[in-house]
């Protein structure tokens, strides 16, 4: 059977997070005995931190990660990283705030042996119309830096083959903001097989995002300069 480790970023989210890993805890059923849920909560100042802790003592496929960076790209590439060092076969990854369905996920599993990666493309979202629409500046902006052609490149339900993901990590550093929209780039840039597949995006299911427009007009900016940076390596 092959290993899957579902890894998740989260950060203040005692709203949410019982709710979330509840849900996802079961997809691990039926795979390799390695499998693992992965939470990375490192800064929260909520209950988040407490609450994995009382659900990972009956469930013992899950870990949490409290040495990470506390921005959301430096705990996913630390989630990456841990994942591939662990021998994952697979990589899922989603967010922690309940904006994804675990219904959805055995789509994705049933076609990973064609596929390097299959990554959800939010076609309705229900975070807002400016969310949607720092997406569609993004994938333009991918289009011109890069010349590679996505309908969603940051979308948070993914499942990849863990040692794709391999090759291409060490490229970021440690603490790169937006390691998602890269490697949706490198995976499409350098021609591995992939799937963009409709998924259902719903609002917040609870509590405030860390991550508001002001903070995301900051980060495009310097992603500006990280765009340049990274197509000079390829």
């Amino acid at each position: 059977m092959d290993s899957l480790y579902i890894v998740m970023p989260a950060y203040n989210e005692e709203e949410n997070i019982l709710d979330v890993v509840t849900s996802w805890y079961p997809i691990l059923e039926g795979k390799d005995p390695a499998s693992r849920l992965v939470i990375a909560d490192s800064g929260s100042v909520d209950r988040t931190h407490e609450l994995l802790e009382n659900f990972k003592k009956d469930h013992p496929q899950l870990e949490i990660l409290s040495d990470t960076g506390k921005q959301h790209g430096p705990k996913v590439i630390a989630l990456y990283d841990y994942a591939i060092k662990q021998g994952a076969d697979y990589i899922f990854q989603t967010d922690s705030d309940g904006q994804t369905l675990p219904e959805e996920f055995d789509a994705f599993w049933q076609l990973r042996k064609g596929y390097k990666g299959i990554f959800g493309h939010r076609v309705v979202r229900g975070d807002g119309k400016s969310r949607a629409f720092v997406e569609k500046v993004v994938c333009f902006l991918l289009k011109c830096y890069f010349h590679v052609k996505v309908p969603d490149a940051n979308a948070p339900f993914r499942l990849m083959e863990a040692k794709t993901v391999a090759k291409y990590l060490p490229r970021l550093d440690k603490d790169y903001n937006l390691p998602n929209i890269m490697m949706t780039t490198y995976f499409v840039y350098y021609g591995e097989e992939v799937s963009f597949r409709e998924v259902t995006f719903r609002p917040r299911q609870g509590g405030t995002n860390s991550i508001n427009i002001k903070k995301i007009v900051k980060i495009g900016w310097k992603a500006l300069g990280d765009f340049r940076r990274l197509k000079k390596a390829m």
